[in-house]
């Protein structure tokens, strides 16, 4: 537009091709920008004064573009990385960059069939039951077969436990029959789901795809596209293009490396003198006059304190306050294991002189905590520091002198370095020439054969007892002594509880460190779920996490999704950039997309974390340049999510109320980047039409956004989200992905307990998104429009039964009664092991078909709401009597009673299955303590959930525990019921 308005000025000659410029403008936060990617509004640039300059274009353009689109979609300015002025951060941006171009180029490379792996990989089921679905071995399926840029389709009738290949030979047969055309190869198709980027192929039977097996349990006839692999090609020829284009551009602007120059080195175990820093001074403290200011400085590996904590001098309270003070450490330098960690704390105490009446001599919480920071001893290049360092603190939390040191926290600087505290330390040159960390390999030959000596029968029994008993986390001395003794038997015999091994390790002395690293090397490779426990702060050795990335790489793409959540969370937990757990969770993600969506949202949700940011960001940017094409989805979804986001404000506080039809309005007009977007919560499900006439906002305090979207396949079919504006979602997120596990977990053994592990998903800052389960409605609402009276309404036995005998009529009640036993028991079981509360009947809902299932899980491990000093919720998980009434199908004779027994042993077979995988459970919840979630934050939280496992504890005491509680819920029911009854009295919602 530009150029043909200027095409009448005088100087129009001179101006060169217009590809040849671009606009520039200045943001809102003050930062110049290069508007590349001309397709963007101006109302989402939001330019300065609404002012755009032209200026002639520098540099290789497609290699800005991308630039440009990376920072936009990541939250971050690529500029930032290049301002740290970090040789850290430059070398791995450079050596991640080029591993995940390479990976990239090796799977652009790879046949259209393995590609597809990656662009749509399955969505299977853990088993391929049929009598999970309710259908016996010899039911048939129906299946609604079209042909791509073909309208008509026909009804194709298979075996379930056909694999994908015996239906296309089916459908080809076919075909060829109704419209008398060529046979074909089914080699050469692929199925389809109708309406959604999601493919049926491979080995496996038909009835192990969700989508099949969902079809099977509701009744319905899947509806699939025969898909010809040249239109598969065509979209990774495209990809490939995208792919190869920004290489070639990239490979012809990438400088050529420096030579490495060779230096006088020294090991640092001919070093035998005494650690030490030297403390110089602070800078912008803040504390009270009449105090005294104090640093506290420990060296930890992982939650080890490797030795004593050492004490500064007093100083008065100022601004920047002067130590200058020598602080040494009792431990030689030889000694100090490669990740060692100097801890500080800086905080204020009271003046002697001046302490305020009543002040005990011993009373820790006089003392005011201020700051905490973290450093590494050895840089990223094994390297011991020397020289000056400005720590950028942390504002302290705790009000205990104890905790003061963070050892969990981050090594990262605090990037509001104007306005935290600093703290200005030195790092002495002990030689004139760099000191190095030997080697790993160097390590493994300087082995010695210690004093592994033989066991007796009383030692080989004690060792047995303390690798049996699943609960010991901590040791006595003379359990230590005898642990490394015989760890050449706890390698050989008890190999999963390397764990212990490595606990009591002293990695304060360099003998045992040697001993520990070399009796690794032989350590026989763990299965995959033990080893995640050893991704914990507690193992930060570089040895030990090579050794456990190893053992994750026999997950599938199907169990790595399991446990993404937890894996990207203890990346906060690494010291360096470059470790072997971020390049093991980036080639997975570049090898399959499903992976790469989910890890990009989870890394993108906390990108405004100001400790994480960083890594986080460089992360973000790396699976970026491995998957150009990924880019565009991905914009789509974040643009959609910024305009929900502007929407939900002024819903919640626009300097005018908006109401509903504002709403839709503003949809209406916002239709265009609000549709044609894959899904957040799911990348197969396409978002095509956004229906603004079925929109709304919800009740709720933060005024929930409900979306739906019209289904382009189905007439009056519709997909829904909820867009959540100003909650944290990771605690609801962590939760579901727990009965999402239990349910795999159930299904592998042949039980179904029909759950509905919705979708939750957090995208930003308190922001993200909830599936939407169709045709279904809370207890609350079904109870209240069954009665006269909020005070009636939860007493009201009959509401849940006759709600469902108007959805189900005849022959189906049976079916929806048996959806209800089944999923209640799975929730019952569920919420009381994951000690889920604030339980009432406007959380808990029912679909149209019988499921129960819960929502909102805003307290669990035993958190519970209490009222004057009590718990409201006295009852470890809810049974109410209308909940048996429904089992009972409204009946009381001794027949029925059997129907009660099976629930129970539903439950009592649910809760064995669990028990089994309580390590599991233990260990993903250990893992999430880096989230910083309020419930999930210390051993007290992991406790409860050891309980309700009844970790330790044989099959028949968990058991017996547990029937106590299921009694206990019978029996109590009364109390639920009176809890519901005050919540409907407090929430009347009723118009």
């Amino acid at each position: 537009m530009v150029w043909e308005n200027a095409r009448g000025e005088a100087l129009f000659t001179a101006l060169g091709h217009p590809d040849s410029y671009v606009f520039t403008c200045i943001k809102q936060t003050g930062e110049r920008e290069e508007l590349e990617e001309e397709s963007r509004r101006i109302s989402d640039v939001q330019p300065f004064m609404g002012v755009l300059r032209l200026v002639a274009r520098e540099g290789d353009r497609v290699e800005k573009l991308t630039n440009s689109q990376i920072s936009f979609l990541i939250g971050k300015g690529l500029h930032e990385f290049e301002a740290q002025k970090n040789h850290e951060v430059s070398e791995f941006r450079t050596k991640i960059r080029a591993f995940c171009e390479e990976k990239a180029q090796r799977r652009q490379a790879s046949p259209w069939q393995q590609w597809m792996a990656y662009m749509f990989p399955c969505d299977l089921e853990p088993c391929c039951s049929l009598a999970m679905c309710g259908k016996s071995q010899n039911t048939k399926i129906f299946i609604n077969i079209k042909f791509e840029a073909c309208d008509e389709s026909f009804m194709v009738q298979q075996e379930p436990k056909d694999l994908p290949l015996a239906l296309m030979r089916s459908a080809l047969k076919k075909k060829a029959t109704v419209f008398r055309s060529l046979r074909q190869q089914p080699e050469d198709y692929t199925l389809q789901v109708n309406g959604r980027w999601e493919f049926i192929y491979g080995r496996h039977p038909l009835c192990q795809f969700k989508y099949i097996f969902s079809c099977l349990s509701t009744g319905q006839n899947p509806h699939l596209t025969m898909v010809h692999h040249s239109t598969i090609s065509k979209y990774q020829e495209e990809h490939e293009r995208m792919c190869s284009h920004v290489c070639k551009s990239r490979s012809l602007s990438r400088p050529p490396p420096l030579p490495l120059k060779k230096q006088n080195t020294s090991s640092l175990w001919s070093i035998h003198e005494p650690f030490y820093i030297h403390l110089l001074q602070g800078s912008r403290v803040n504390a009270d006059e009449g105090m005294k200011l104090v640093v506290q400085a420990g060296l930890f590996h992982g939650s080890e304190l490797l030795c004593k904590v050492v004490t500064s001098s007093e100083v008065a309270v100022c601004s920047e306050p002067l130590w200058d003070q020598k602080v040494e450490f009792d431990i030689s330098v030889a000694d100090l294991p490669r990740m060692s960690r100097l801890c500080f704390a800086l905080y204020a105490v009271f003046d002697k002189a001046k302490k305020p009446r009543g002040t005990k001599k011993k009373n820790k919480k006089a003392d005011c905590p201020i700051a905490w920071g973290n450093i590494m001893v050895f840089d990223y290049k094994d390297q011991l520091k020397s020289g000056e360092f400005l720590l950028s603190t942390w504002p302290s939390v705790p009000d205990d002198k104890s905790d003061l040191l963070n050892p969990m926290g981050t090594v990262e600087k605090n990037p509001n370095v104007d306005s935290v505290a600093g703290l200005l330390i030195r790092f002495p040159n002990i030689r004139p020439h760099p000191l190095y960390y030997p080697p790993l390999d160097k390590i493994g030959a300087m082995e010695t054969n210690g004093d592994a000596a033989a066991a007796t029968k009383e030692e080989n029994m004690k060792l047995k007892e303390i690798m049996d008993n699943k609960n010991y986390t901590e040791f006595f001395e003379d359990e230590k002594e005898l642990l490394w003794k015989l760890r050449t038997e706890v390698r050989d015999h008890y190999p999963e509880s390397l764990s212990k091994l490595l606990l009591i390790t002293k990695w304060n002395k360099r003998e045992d460190v040697i001993q520990m690293v070399s009796l690794l090397r032989n350590w026989p490779e763990l299965p995959a779920i033990p080893a995640l426990e050893l991704l914990d702060y507690s193992f930060p050795d570089p040895a030990v996490r090579s050794f456990t990335i190893r053992c994750l790489r026999k997950l599938s793409d199907d169990e790595l999704l399991q446990y993404l959540i937890q894996l990207v969370q203890v990346l906060k937990y690494e010291s360096y950039l470059d470790c072997d757990l971020t390049t093991f969770l980036l080639e997975r993600a570049i090898f399959n997309r499903r992976i790469g969506h989910y890890l990009f949202w989870h890394l993108r949700s906390e990108i405004h974390v100001p400790s994480v940011s960083l890594r986080f960001g460089l992360i973000l940017e790396a699976y970026c340049r491995g998957n150009i094409h990924h880019i565009k989805l991905l914009t789509k979804q974040n643009e959609a999510q910024g305009k929900m986001k502007v929407l939900s404000d002024s819903v919640k506080s626009g300097p005018q109320k908006m109401n509903a039809e504002d709403l839709k309005l503003c949809i209406r007009q916002e239709s265009d980047a609000l549709s044609n977007l894959l899904s957040p919560l799911n990348p197969s499900v396409i978002l095509t039409e956004i229906c603004a006439d079925k929109c709304r906002f919800m009740d709720s305090k933060m005024k929930p956004l409900w979306l739906m979207y019209k289904s382009p396949w189905t007439q009056g079919d519709m997909v829904g989200i909820i867009f959540k504006n100003g909650d944290d979602l990771r605690q609801d997120m962590l939760t579901l992905q727990m009965i999402q596990l239990m349910e795999n977990l159930w299904k592998k053994e042949g039980l179904d307990l029909r759950m509905i592990p919705y979708g939750c998903l957090s995208t930003g800052n308190k922001m993200g998104f909830i599936e939407v389960v169709r045709n279904s409605d809370t207890i609350a609402n079904i109870q209240r429009n069954n009665s006269n009276s909020a005070a009636t309404a939860a007493f009201n036995k009959d509401a849940l039964l006759n709600w469902l005998k108007s959805k189900n009529p005849e022959d189906k009640l049976e079916q929806a009664i048996e959806e209800f036993t089944l999923s209640c028991a799975g929730y019952c079981v569920a919420t009381y092991i994951l000690g889920i509360g604030d339980r009432h009947n406007d959380n808990i809902m029912i679909r149209e078909t019988g499921q129960l299932f819960h929502i909102d899980f805003g307290h669990f491990l035993g958190n519970f709401k209490r009222k004057l000093g009590i718990n409201r919720e006295r009852v470890p998980f809810i049974l109410t009597y209308d909940f048996v009434h429904v089992i009972q199908q409204g009946r009381t004779n001794n027949k029925l009673c059997i129907v009660v027994v099976r629930f129970r042993e539903y439950c009592e077979r649910a809760y064995k299955i669990l028990c089994r995988n309580g390590t599991l459970f233990v260990n993903l919840f250990a893992m999430m303590k880096a989230a910083g979630l309020p419930e999930l934050s210390s051993f007290k939280d992991i406790q409860y959930l050891k309980d309700s496992l009844s970790l330790g504890k044989s099959e028949e005491e968990a058991l017996k525990n547990f029937k106590v509680k299921f009694n206990e819920a019978l029996r109590e029911s009364w109390k639920t019921k009176v809890n519901w009854m005050m919540h409907s009295l407090a929430k009347d919602n009723r118009p």
